[in-house]
């Protein structure tokens, strides 16, 4: 076994009823796993944290021989994270006003997990039209999709 995993995660939140889901594909030595999740009173930014978050501890409970990690994400918040931990440190994770960071939970976890493992975050464009090669952050949005209209059908 290799000591490389490829995720491609995505989020999405219907901002009217605050209801969100989460999605991450994992591809480790020609397995696929799919995680997902949907939860409520939350927002779109937590729901891209999440999906990498949530596939990162997959790996790690299941293959903790893995140490690197490619991330695929279409979320420009997520991919920014890492490169802005030295501000928010420096800042004490605090916005120009004084107040806390969005999620400061979330991106303090994710940025214990970045230096924990070797993580390399990939930025792919959003909403992709399908192609004959495999896209499977498309998969992702559509599973997530799917997840917050079944959610929000039972409101």
């Amino acid at each position: 076994m290799r000591n490389y995993a490829e995720v491609f995660t995505d989020g999405s939140c219907h901002t009217q009823h605050c209801t969100g889901a989460w999605a991450s594909l994992i591809f480790i030595d020609g397995q696929r796993f799919t995680l997902s999740g949907v939860e409520k009173n939350t927002a779109h930014n937590r729901m891209e944290i999440l999906s990498v978050i949530n596939a990162i501890e997959y790996i790690k409970q299941h293959y903790p021989i893995i140490t690197d990690i490619s991330i695929v994400s279409d979320s420009q918040y997520v991919i920014g994270l890492v490169e802005r931990e030295r501000k928010f440190i420096t800042q004490q994770y605090k916005t120009k006003a004084g107040k806390e960071i969005r999620n400061i939970d979330l991106v303090k976890h994710l940025l214990k997990l970045n230096t924990d493992l070797s993580l390399q975050f990939i930025k792919i464009k959003a909403h992709q039209k399908q192609s004959s090669e495999p896209n499977y952050n498309i998969e992702a949005d559509k599973l997530c999709r799917k997840l917050v209209r079944e959610a929000i059908s039972t409101c």
